[in-house]
C-alpha cells in the first residue's frame, strides 16, 4: 500500500464505524496560546475533556499534524540518528466523546490492524495498566491475540494524564515485534526500536484532584493515537520510517539538488544529513503554512533553530546554498491533497524560508571559522569542553543556537559547558532589565507609599468618561515627583503599547499636572511633575506637597486632545495589522507597538523588506477602510473561548484573562485589546506610512501618522516638491524626476572627471616616492605617509609603485599610510624578482604593522591593505614594518 492509501483506509474504516472524518487542526494552536505547537491529536479536543466545550458529533477520526521539537516532548536531538524519530509527524486517531468505550476501541483497533491491514498476530503485543482488569479481559475475550502477549505495566507506561490535575485514565498500547525470530517480548516498553509502539488507546475515565485523588468522570472518553510514519514503515516492510514513500520524494529532490544519493544507512554521515534536512523541511513547511514565523522568541525561535540546524547538515553534503526552500514544492506536490494549505501557501512559505536561509548563510561560514578556532584553543589546553562564554559568543554574534554548537562539538568528540552558557544568557537578561526606562523603575525605589485607605485595585472608568470626581488612596514622593493612586480613574495607564494619559487632578488647594500614568500591579500610578497652589497663586515643587485628609477628594480630567489623537493612532494600528495580513499573508503577526498622540509604530513578523507597491497597497487599504467610516465595536467582559471562536487574534506568549475585551472593526480586524479607541474609524481621517525598516531578523517595523499630523506631512512634502520644481524650472506637468536624473548624471560625470584628474596628478607625484626609498643590499624599501588621500586612492598609489618597480625589474617592498577622519589606512606592496634571494609577502608584513593602529587587513602577497582606528600608532607601525623587512633581508 502507498502511504496515501494507508491514510485513506484508516479514514474509510472509521467512517464505516460512524465516525466524522475531520481535517487536521493547524499545527499552530490558535485557541491555546500556552502551547508552542500541536503535539498530539487530542490538543484540539482539550476543551471537551475538560468539560468546557462540546462538538456536534460524538465520534471522530483524523490525521493530525504534530510537531515535537521543544519542552517535554522534544525529539530534535534524535532526528536523523535513528529510524523513527521526527520533529514533524502525523498522528492517526479516533475519538469517542461519551459514546463507545474500551470494548469497541480495543476490538476495532485489532480488527483494523489484523483484519484490514493483515499484520501478523503473532508479532503483536498489548499492554494494559496494572490494575485495569476490564481492558485485560476485553483483550482476552474480544480478540484472538496470544494471551501471553497481554502485558501489565505501571503508571509510567500505561496511565495517561493531561496535567497534574484534570482528566486522566489508563491506556492500552499495541506494540509490534520486528525481531527476525519473534523473540522480542522482553523488549516491550524497553526503548528498543525492534519492538515499538504502534497505537495508544487512552481511556479517559477519571478526574485527578488537587490532593491526588481520582474521581470518576460523569462521561468517559476514548482518545487514540497511532504514528502514521511508523505504521507506513511496517505495512511497506521497511526497517526505517525514512525508507517509505513518505520521505522518498524528498530524498529524490535533495539528490537532484546536491548530487548526493541517499544510501539508507543508519550511521552514514551523508544519510544522517539527508534525514535531518528532509525532516526539518517538513516541520518548517507545515508550521509556516499554518501561520508561524521564524523569529527570536517562542515557537519562532524553535523554527529558526531547526532551520539553522538543517543548514549546518547541508554542508555535510557539500552544499552551501539555500536548500530547504527548494523542498517546499515537493511537499506541496506529495502531500497537498491531504493538506491543501501546503499548496495554497507554497509561494509564501518558500520565500520566507529562503530569506531565513540567506540571512543565516551570511554568518554561518564565519561562525564555523570561529568555532574551529575555539576547538583548536581547547585542544591546545588539553581539554575537551568548550567554555560557556565561547558558546554564547557563537549564539549572540553569529546566531548559532546552543544545540547547534553542541551538535558540532559532539561531531569532533567535544562537549559544551551548558551551565556557563546559561550563566551568560542570564547576565545578558540582567543587563537588559537594568537598562529599562527610569519611569519604569520608580516603583522599585526605597521611598514608601502613604496609604489613606486600604490598597486595592484601581477601577478604570476612562473608556466612557474623561472627567470625574476621584478619591486619592495612596501617595508617594520620589525625586521631586508626586505619585498618586486613585480609587477609580479616567486616566489610561500605559500598557499594550499605548502611552499613559496626561491631564490634571485638582484638589481644594492644588492643581496637579499629571504627565504620565503607569501600572503598578492592579494600581494605576499618576505621575505628577508640576503643581500649582491655588491659594498662594504660585507653582510649587510636587515633592513638597503635603496631602491631608481634606485634600483626598479631587476632580480628575484627562487631556482630551492628547487622548483623542492617541486613540486615532491606536485604532489605526488595528487597521494596519488587518491590512498587512490581507496584503502580505496570514503569517503576519503583531510583534510590538507604540502609540502616542504624535505617531504610531507597529512591529510585525515578515521575512523581507516591503516593496514600494506593497507599502502603497497597505496604505491604500487602510485609507479605504477609514473612508467607510464604520463603527468600532467594543465588547467588554467576553469569555476568552468565545472571543477566540469569533475569530479574535491571540498569539503565543501573550497572557489573557478568562474574560477579555474585544475590539472589532467589521471586515478587517478582530483583536483582544484593552486599549482605548475611536468610536468610528472615520475619525482617524487620514493614514500615512512614513517609514518601513527592519527591527530584527524576521521582524519589520512601520511608522505612520494619522489625522492632522499626516495632513501636515503631506502639505510639507507638497511645498518641498513645488520648491524643487521651481529650482529645476519644471513647466506644467513636466516630470521632476527626469530633470533630476539628468542633473544627477551630469554631476556624476563632472565628479568622475575631477577624480580622474586628481588621481592622475597623485600618480605622477607618486613616482617620485621611489626616489625616497632606502636601498638595503640592492632592495628598495619605502615607508611613507601620504597626505589627503582616501583608502582607495592609497591602494592605487601602491599599485602604481608596484608596477613601476616591476618595470625597472628592481626587487623591493613598501608601506604607505594615510589618515582620514581619524582612521588609518595602510597599503603594503612587494615586488619579488627571481634573481633576488629575499622574497616578501605584503600580507604578512602589513599584519605586523596593523597591530599598532589596532586594525587588521588582508590581500594578495604582492599588494595588501589594512585599516585601524588609532592614528597615534602610525609611527610604531612604520618601525615594525622596517624591522620585519630588515630581518628578512639579513636572513
Amino acid at each position: 500500500m502507498k502511504s496515501r492509501e494507508i491514510r485513506q483506509s484508516f479514514f474509510d474504516f472509521f467512517a464505516e464505524k460512524g465516525h466524522t472524518i475531520l481535517r487536521s487542526a493547524p499545527v499552530i494552536p490558535a485557541d491555546d496560546p500556552t502551547l508552542l505547537f500541536t503535539n498530539a491529536g487530542m490538543n484540539q479536543f482539550k476543551d471537551v475533556f475538560l468539560g468546557k466545550g462540546t462538538r456536534p458529533y460524538n465520534r471522530a477520526a483524523d490525521t493530525q499534524k504534530c510537531i515535537r521539537a521543544s519542552g517535554k516532548h522534544n525529539d530534535l536531538e534524535d532526528v536523523g540518528r535513528d529510524t523513527y524519530h521526527h520533529t514533524f509527524f502525523e498522528m492517526l486517531g479516533n475519538w469517542s466523546f461519551g459514546d463507545y468505550y474500551k470494548e469497541e476501541a480495543i476490538g476495532w483497533a485489532w480488527e483494523l490492524l489484523t483484519g484490514v491491514w493483515g499484520l501478523p498476530k503473532e508479532r503483536l503485543y498489548a499492554t494494559v495498566f496494572h490494575d485495569d482488569d476490564e481492558s485485560l479481559q476485553i483483550w482476552q475475550k474480544q480478540t484472538d491475540i496470544d494471551p501471553s502477549h497481554i502485558l501489565r505495566f505501571g503508571e509510567k507506561d500505561n496511565f495517561w494524564e493531561m496535567g497534574e490535575t484534570g482528566p486522566c485514565g489508563p491506556c492500552s498500547e499495541i506494540h509490534i515485534d520486528l525481531t527476525p525470530d519473534c523473540s522480542g517480548g522482553k523488549l516491550v516498553n524497553a526503548g528498543d526500536y525492534r519492538v515499538m509502539e504502534l497505537w495508544n488507546l487512552v481511556f479517559i475515565q477519571y478526574n485527578r484532584q488537587n490532593d491526588g485523588r481520582l474521581e470518576p468522570l460523569p462521561q468517559k472518553h476514548v482518545d487514540t493515537g497511532m504514528g502514521f510514519e511508523r505504521i507506513t514503515a511496517v505495512l511497506q516492510g521497511k526497517g526505517s520510517n525514512y525508507d517509505t514513500d513518505v520521505f522518498s520524494p524528498l530524498f529524490d529532490r535533495i539528490t537532484e539538488i546536491t548530487g548526493v544519493p541517499y544510501g539508507a544507512t543508519l550511521d552514514g554521515q551523508t544519510d544522517i544529513a539527508m534525514r535531518v534536512i528532509a525532516d526539518h523541511a517538513r516541520t518548517l513547511t507545515f508550521a509556516i503554512s499554518d501561520g508561524a514565523m521564524p523569529s527570536n522568541e517562542g515557537r519562532g525561535y524553535v523554527l529558526r533553530r531547526i532551520l539553522r540546524r538543517a543548514l549546518r547538515y547541508s554542508k555535510n553534503l557539500g552544499y552551501h546554498e539555500p536548500i530547504i526552500n527548494q523542498l517546499v514544492a515537493t511537499l506541496a506536490d506529495s502531500m497537498g491533497d491531504v493538506f491543501p494549505e501546503l499548496r495554497n501557501q507554497q509561494e509564501t512559505v518558500s520565500k520566507i524560508i529562503k530569506a531565513e536561509e540567506e540571512s543565516f548563510i551570511v554568518t554561518l561560514d564565519r561562525g564555523i571559522e570561529i568555532f574551529n578556532e575555539v576547538i583548536e584553543k581547547v585542544k591546545a589546553s588539553g581539554k575537551t569542553v568548550i567554555k560557556g562564554k565561547d558558546a554564547f559568543k557563537l549564539y549572540d554574534t553569529y546566531g548559532f543556537p546552543f544545540d547547534l554548537t553542541r551538535l558540532m562539538a559532539s561531531d569532533v568528540g567535544f562537549q559544551v559547558d551548558g551551565e556557563g552558557f546559561e550563566h551568560c544568557m542570564q547576565e545578558q537578561k540582567l543587563r537588559a532589565r537594568t537598562d529599562r526606562r527610569e519611569k519604569q523603575q520608580v516603583h522599585d525605589e526605597a521611598a514608601e507609599w502613604h496609604w489613606f485607605a486600604e490598597k486595592s485595585r484601581t477601577i478604570f472608568e476612562g473608556y466612557d468618561r474623561l472627567e470625574m470626581p476621584v478619591s486619592i488612596v495612596g501617595a508617594r514622593y520620589s525625586r521631586g515627583k508626586l505619585l498618586l493612586v486613585l480609587e477609580s480613574t479616567p486616566f489610561y495607564a500605559e500598557s499594550g503599547g499605548q502611552v499613559g494619559d496626561k491631564g490634571w487632578i485638582e484638589t481644594t488647594t492644588y492643581r496637579l499636572h499629571v504627565t504620565d500614568t503607569l501600572k503598578d500591579g492592579d494600581a494605576f500610578v499618576h505621575v505628577v511633575t508640576e503643581a500649582f497652589d491655588k491659594i498662594l497663586d504660585t507653582t510649587v515643587n510636587p515633592g513638597d506637597i503635603c496631602l491631608d485628609v481634606n485634600q483626598l477628594s479631587a476632580e480628575a480630567s484627562v487631556d482630551r486632545h492628547l487622548r483623542q489623537e492617541t486613540e486615532r493612532n491606536h485604532t489605526a494600528t488595528h487597521l494596519l495589522h488587518g491590512a498587512l495580513r490581507r496584503v502580505l499573508g496570514q503569517h503576519v503577526q503583531q510583534k510590538g507597538s507604540y502609540v502616542n498622540a504624535e505617531r504610531l509604530r507597529f512591529d510585525f513578523s515578515h521575512f523581507s523588506k516591503l516593496s514600494e507597491s506593497e507599502i502603497e497597497e497597505v496604505e491604500s487599504l487602510v485609507n479605504e477602510q477609514i473612508r467607510k467610516a464604520q463603527e468600532v465595536n467594543r465588547h467588554a467582559d467576553v469569555p476568552y473561548e468565545e472571543a477566540i471562536a469569533k475569530g479574535a487574534l491571540a498569539f503565543f506568549g501573550d497572557k489573557y484573562a478568562d474574560r477579555v475585551r474585544v475590539v472589532e472593526i467589521p471586515d478587517i480586524s478582530v483583536e483582544l485589546c484593552g486599549g482605548t479607541h475611536v468610536d468610528n474609524i472615520g475619525r482617524i481621517g487620514l493614514f500615512k506610512i512614513v517609514s518601513e525598516s527592519s527591527v530584527a531578523s524576521g521582524v519589520r517595523r512601520i511608522e505612520a501618522l494619522t489625522g492632522k499630523a499626516a495632513e501636515r506631512l503631506l502639505w510639507r512634502e507638497h511645498r518641498e516638491l513645488q520648491e524643487v520644481r521651481h529650482l529645476l524650472k519644471a513647466k506644467g506637468d513636466e516630470p521632476v524626476t527626469e530633470k533630476l536624473a539628468v542633473l544627477m548624471e551630469s554631476k556624476k560625470g563632472l565628479e568622475k572627471q575631477l577624480q580622474d584628474f586628481r588621481m592622475q596628478k597623485l600618480l605622477q607625484n607618486a613616482e617620485s616616492f621611489l626616489d625616497e626609498a632606502v636601498e638595503e643590499k640592492g632592495i628598495s624599501v619605502l615607508v611613507r605617509h601620504v597626505d589627503g588621500v582616501t583608502a582607495d586612492e592609497l591602494r592605487m598609489i601602491g599599485q602604481a609603485l608596484l608596477e613601476k618597480l616591476k618595470s625597472r625589474k628592481v626587487p623591493g617592498t613598501g608601506l604607505l599610510s594615510s589618515i582620514e577622519a581619524g582612521k588609518v589606512s595602510l597599503v603594503s606592496y612587494a615586488s619579488n624578482e627571481p634573481s633576488c634571494t629575499c622574497q616578501f609577502d605584503s600580507g604578512a608584513l602589513i599584519r605586523e604593522a596593523a597591530k599598532f593602529v589596532q586594525g587588521g587587513g588582508g590581500g594578495k602577497p604582492e599588494l595588501s591593505t589594512a585599516g585601524g582606528k588609532d592614528p597615534s600608532g602610525e609611527h610604531k607601525a612604520f618601525e615594525a614594518f622596517r624591522v620585519a623587512v630588515k630581518k628578512l633581508i639579513e636572513n
